[in-house]
C-alpha cells in the first residue's frame, strides 16, 4: 500500500509539472491532429520538395528551420533555396557558399533583408560548412514592383538578360484562386488587380528555380514566407502545373494564443502547421 501511495504521488507531481509548462509552440497536420517533430521529420524526409513557410520575424519558426536542416542533412542529400534571395544574385550566394567572398562581401554585393544576420546566414553558413547547392529562387523585387504598378505586360518589354532571373513568359495566372482573391479583400481595394499579380510573379518564378536546380534523389527544401505555400496554393500551384505528381510537403505558420487545438482557418492550410504562441517574442 505504501508504495502505492509513492506511485500516486509521483504521478500527481508529474502532472503538475506538465500543467505548469508553457509551451511555445505545437505542430498539427492538415486536419488538426497533433503530431510530434519527428513525425513532421519523416514526412519531410520522404519528399521531393518541401515549402517551409514562415512567418518572417517568428524565431520558433527559424530554429525548426535551422532544427530540421541538421536533421535532414543526416538523412538525405539536400538542395536549398529560398525566397530572401534573389537570382539577379545567385551569384554572390554560390561565391559566399564556396568562400570565395566573405560575409561582409556578401552584405555590400547583395540585396539581403535586413533580418539575415540572425534568422538567415545560419542556413547560408549550415549550406556553406557543408557544401549544399543553395539557390536564389526570387525574382528580382524592382521587377516585381514594376508587375504591381503596370500588370504582367511590363515584363514583355525587359531584354532578354533580364529576363533570365524571371519564370518564362508569358506567366501562367489564375486570379480566382482563394489566395489572391484574400490578397485582395486585405489590401481593400489597393493596388488593384496588379497586386495579386506581383504575388504570382514571385510565385512562379520561385517555382520555376526550384524545378530548375532540382537534382534527383535530392530533397529540394524551400525557404518562403508562409503565404506564399499555404492552402497548396502559390509556389506549390505553380510547380503542380509543370510537375503534376511531384511529391511535395508543405509547412504553414501561424500564431494562436491556446495551442491546444489548431484554429478552423488553418485547418487544410499544409502538410504540418506550426502554431506558435502568440506571446512569443519577435526577432524585428
Amino acid at each position: 500500500m505504501k508504495k502505492f501511495h509513492i506511485f500516486l504521488i509521483i504521478i500527481l507531481i508529474t502532472s503538475l509539472g506538465f500543467s505548469q509548462n508553457k509551451p511555445a509552440y505545437q505542430i498539427f497536420n492538415a486536419s488538426g491532429k497533433k503530431v510530434t517533430y519527428q513525425k513532421m521529420l519523416k514526412e519531410m524526409s520522404k519528399a521531393e520538395v518541401v515549402l517551409f513557410g514562415e512567418l518572417h520575424n517568428n524565431p520558433i519558426t527559424h530554429w525548426l528551420q535551422y532544427a530540421t536542416l541538421q536533421d535532414l542533412h543526416e538523412k538525405r542529400a539536400l538542395t536549398l533555396g529560398a525566397e530572401m534571395f534573389e537570382a539577379d544574385n545567385q551569384n554572390c550566394v554560390s561565391e559566399y557558399i564556396a568562400g570565395h567572398i566573405t560575409a561582409k562581401d556578401l552584405e555590400i554585393t547583395a540585396r539581403l533583408w535586413n533580418n539575415f544576420s540572425t534568422d538567415y546566414k545560419p542556413l547560408l553558413d549550415f549550406a556553406k560548412k557543408n557544401q549544399i547547392k543553395f539557390v536564389a529562387t526570387n525574382i528580382p523585387r524592382t521587377y516585381a514592383n514594376m508587375v504591381y504598378k503596370n500588370g504582367f505586360q511590363v515584363l514583355d518589354t525587359f531584354p532578354m538578360v533580364y529576363k533570365k532571373w524571371i519564370a518564362p513568359l508569358p506567366i501562367e495566372y489564375d486570379g480566382s484562386l482563394p489566395g489572391y482573391q484574400k490578397m485582395l479583400t486585405m489590401a481593400a481595394g489597393h493596388g488593384g488587380d496588379n497586386l495579386p499579380k506581383a504575388q504570382a510573379v514571385k510565385d512562379a518564378t520561385m517555382a520555376h528555380f526550384i524545378l530548375q536546380n532540382r537534382e534527383k534523389d535530392k530533397l529540394f527544401i524551400h525557404y518562403n514566407g508562409t503565404f506564399h505555400s499555404d492552402y497548396f496554393e502559390g509556389i506549390g500551384w505553380y510547380l503542380k502545373r509543370k510537375e503534376p505528381h511531384l511529391k511535395i510537403v508543405t509547412i504553414a505558420t501561424s500564431e494562436q494564443e491556446n495551442l491546444k487545438s489548431l484554429a478552423k482557418e488553418d485547418k487544410n492550410r499544409a502538410t504540418f502547421i506550426i502554431v506558435v504562441d502568440a506571446e512569443m517574442t519577435k526577432t524585428y
